[in-house]
């Protein structure tokens, strides 16, 4: 009988995550079945979704609160589907607010239930690393430091390596770029990347737009670029229509990385797309804002002295940040007027970039990706 592996991914970082698990499993285990949620990425690895994957892509208590009914209904569908094919595994990807209540209810089931992109309760929350133990049987963590803080609370943790080190993103043709959408030399092209949430782009979008009106007033010849996400692309279309200078919008993956190759410099949502910028070797500022409320919640709460994942892994400042209400478009363009100047901040940003990188390739070998597969395999034949 075919053996069969229920992923659930619930935003854009999450479904290339498991597209590239799928496509490994397969390779090693060729007769594998698989079924779930996920986007666009995940389809073309053959997974036929359950329900479209931007109904889970929320964040934040306030932006969550309005949907709790249709997150609800979308939680007992997605149990009763695992209930009815009662799969080898449940592999649920990052999202946590959405994955770990699946856990507990697919928890008693006895379906293995291995969860990748280990939840940052390192960062805030810390008391909830107990309730965790209850509802995993194993977490395959990105980052190297996560696996002692997660085994301390009896959690079976593999750190698989981070798969920012195959995403690509460091062997763009940024001179192809250039020809492709005409930008002329003295023309300095400007990474924009908002997030892939749609709280996030209806907050970030509109302080990223008026940095970008307001650094071309003192530097000239700028081409922002705007990488666009399946679940939010017509939101960021709409969105950034009006922007001074106007954007360019690529879609293609290829086309993506060859933007970071012709980037001058990036203005960056906190998150990972941060690491992806920094591998490929673009300074950047980072910004983000939640609503109000949220804010004042993981304030309280938080542990860490850094919200960029490049900054925590480097245990330093290497990343300007500009956070809540320090997100506003006269400081990000300021902080990206000093990259583009010639000063000693970009190359400092560059070196901190190789350090952080040295330490995300997994220690088995091989790619994050195969990492991931041998040990989901592993639970399977448990």
């Amino acid at each position: 009988m075919t053996q069969l592996v229920y992923i659930v991914a619930g935003e854009a970082s999450g479904d290339v995550l498991g597209a590239r698990l799928v496509a490994r499993l397969r390779e090693m285990r060729p007769g594998l079945g698989f079924a779930g949620i996920g986007g666009e990425r995940l389809a073309e690895q053959g997974l036929q979704s359950l329900f479209p994957m931007r109904e889970l892509a929320l964040m934040g208590l306030l932006e969550v609160l309005p949907n709790i009914r249709s997150l609800a209904r979308r939680m007992d569908e997605t149990v009763a589907d695992i209930t009815a094919r009662r799969p080898a595994a449940l592999v649920t990807i990052d999202s946590p607010g959405f994955a770990l209540r699946l856990a507990k209810r697919v928890k008693p089931m006895g379906i293995p239930v291995i969860h990748y992109v280990a939840p940052q309760v390192w960062a805030w929350r810390q008391g909830r690393v107990k309730e965790m133990a209850h509802r995993l049987d194993r977490i395959l963590a990105l980052l190297p430091f996560e696996p002692p803080f997660f085994e301390k609370a009896g959690i079976p943790v593999d750190f698989v390596g981070h798969p920012v080190l195959e995403s690509g993103a460091d062997r763009g043709d940024g001179a192809r770029f250039r020809a492709a959408h005409g930008i002329r030399p003295q023309e300095r092209v400007i990474l924009v990347m908002p997030g892939s949430r749609r709280t996030e782009i209806r907050r970030l979008l509109p302080i990223f737009g008026e940095a970008l009106r307001l650094l071309s007033a003192r530097v000239p010849g700028l081409r922002p670029v705007v990488p666009l996400a399946g679940p939010v692309e017509e939101a960021v279309r709409t969105a950034a229509a009006g922007w001074t200078p106007g954007p360019i919008l690529v879609r293609d993956l290829a086309e993506k990385h060859d933007a970071y190759a012709a980037a001058s410099a990036g203005l960056i949502k906190s998150g990972t797309s941060s690491l992806e910028v920094a591998l490929a070797g673009v300074p950047m500022v980072v910004g983000y804002r939640v609503n109000p409320i949220t804010a004042e919640i993981v304030r309280r709460l938080v542990k860490v002295r850094y919200a960029s994942i490049v900054n925590l892994l480097a245990d330093a400042p290497v990343i300007p940040e500009f956070i809540q209400q320090d997100c506003r478009p006269d400081r990000l363009a300021a902080g990206l007027e000093a990259l583009l100047s010639g000063g000693p901040e970009a190359a400092a940003q560059k070196a901190g970039f190789a350090r952080v990188m040295s330490q995300l390739a997994p220690p088995g070998g091989g790619s994050p990706s195969e990492a991931a597969a041998r040990a989901v395999l592993g639970a399977i034949s448990a």
